[in-house]
């Protein structure tokens, strides 16, 4: 049996609620699993939305067994392509869980099977495919429209912040930038701000005077 400190024991306790928590969150497309390092011939204490086949008492991983004999391995690894035992996509990631002696004692690894989203992305790709050469030729959109929002971006970009989180005083400002600009010249241009800026037309008009 594996011999485990009172802390040790606590860490694994928590860290099996957080994998419950992200399991069910991120259910049915992304595989979630404890790994106890302390017990590397039988790591896997829980596994949720099992995607790999695996079982809670498999071994444990090569990124496992690499974390066991270095201390100073990467305690996170995000994003990293990997592959299902069947040959499915999967991205992963992989936290290190340390103790108070700065040992590798546990891991959460999550993997995402990416076939459902290949698939998704692919019709996505050719729902808004469109053919150039058709005709007639028209824009639901007001002419210049674009230009008012690509300003709208640079503004909040300048400022750090995006244009539906600009303060009172910002949108003050970026109107007056705008009208300085012509671009409320434009037809329906209060109507492309004030959506671009996710608010009513009639404050767009207010923050214009």
């Amino acid at each position: 049996m594996t011999t485990r400190t009172d802390t040790q024991r606590v860490l694994l306790d928590q860290l099996l609620q957080v994998a419950e928590g992200l399991g069910a969150t991120f259910a049915p497309f992304c595989e979630v699993a404890v790994h106890d390092l302390l017990d590397p011939k039988h790591a896997i204490l829980a596994i949720h939305n099992n995607l790999s086949g695996r079982e809670v008492g498999s071994p444990a991983t090569e990124l496992g067994l690499m974390r066991i004999l270095d201390p100073d391995y990467a305690q996170v690894v995000a994003n990293y392509p990997n592959r299902f035992a069947d040959g499915r996509q999967a991205k992963s990631t992989s936290i290190g869980i340390k103790d108070e002696d700065g040992q590798y004692i546990a891991a959460l690894c999550m993997n995402v099977d990416l076939s459902l989203f290949h698939s998704l992305q692919s019709a996505m790709g050719q729902f808004v495919a469109m053919d150039a050469n058709a005709v007639p030729r028209e824009s639901l959109d007001p002419a210049g429209a674009d230009a008012i929002r690509a300003r709208i971006d640079q503004i909040a970009a300048r400022l750090a912040t995006t244009p539906r989180a600009l303060k009172a005083e910002d949108r003050r400002a970026l109107l007056k930038e705008l009208k300085e600009a012509g671009l409320l010249d434009v037809r329906k241009s209060m109507e492309t701000v004030a959506a671009h800026l996710g608010i009513s037309r009639a404050s767009a008009y207010s923050y214009a005077k």
